[in-house]
């Protein structure tokens, strides 16, 4: 609430959508490096995919000798299947964060939380560019959160997919491709629109990030 509150003060024109877009972007510059480690750890679990299952069915009637040479294979190629849960688990909480304090950013009071440092303002503008009140859910909005998903699936889809392998969870991943942007779209359709802006600037710099995991480590 702070950081928003200062972003907003900083940001000419008192805009609170142009606030929550630098708070966007400030804590994904900041979860970047683990972000990237995420997609890098992803990928090379898909590589190493084949070996997995020479591994399963070479000790599949025991699997402590399953386990143990799988792990060794993780540790020969420096892998941590834990690395690629590590964002999800840090960004949950400051979605939770986020949520409540554009819930409740607007309701009378909230401002005097603020600490003594930080701006104070009278009131926030709601009006994201003078067009979009960002207090109010906004179902155009949360079709745009939709579509970027879909985008943003699809880019996953072709970052893992390794040339000439036959990729596992190939089914699972075109399920996914369509579930995840219906399931923004019905989230997004009752959310304050602030939250869904935020939903929607957080997954295209997941793009752009999916990008360049693909052009650094093809």
């Amino acid at each position: 609430l702070n950081l928003a509150i200062t972003l907003y003060w900083l940001i000419p024109g008192s805009d609170f959508g142009l606030a929550i877009i630098a708070l966007t972007l400030l804590i994904r510059v900041a979860l970047f490096p683990l972000s990237v480690k995420m997609a890098r750890s992803q990928r090379a679990l898909q590589l190493l995919q084949p070996k997995l299952r020479e591994l399963q069915e070479k000790f599949r009637h025991d699997r402590t000798a399953q386990t143990e040479a799988i792990m060794a294979l993780y540790r020969e190629h420096r892998i941590n299947p834990i690395t690629s849960l590590a964002p999800m688990l840090v960004q949950l909480p400051i979605l939770i964060a986020l949520y409540q304090v554009f819930i409740n950013i607007f309701k009378p009071g909230t401002l005097e939380l603020l600490y003594s440092f930080v701006p104070h303002p009278a009131t926030v503008n709601t009006l994201f560019l003078g067009l979009l009140d960002i207090s109010t859910s906004n179902k155009y909005l949360a079709i745009v959160a939709g579509i970027v998903q879909f985008a943003q699936s699809k880019v996953v889809q072709r970052t893992t997919a390794i040339p000439g392998q036959k990729n596992p969870t190939a089914a699972l991943n075109t399920q996914l491709l369509y579930f995840l942007p219906i399931m923004i779209i019905i989230i997004g359709w009752n959310l304050p629109a602030g939250l869904t802006l935020y939903i929607t600037v957080t997954t295209a710099f997941s793009i752009l990030e999916q990008l360049y995991v693909r052009h650094r480590y093809p």
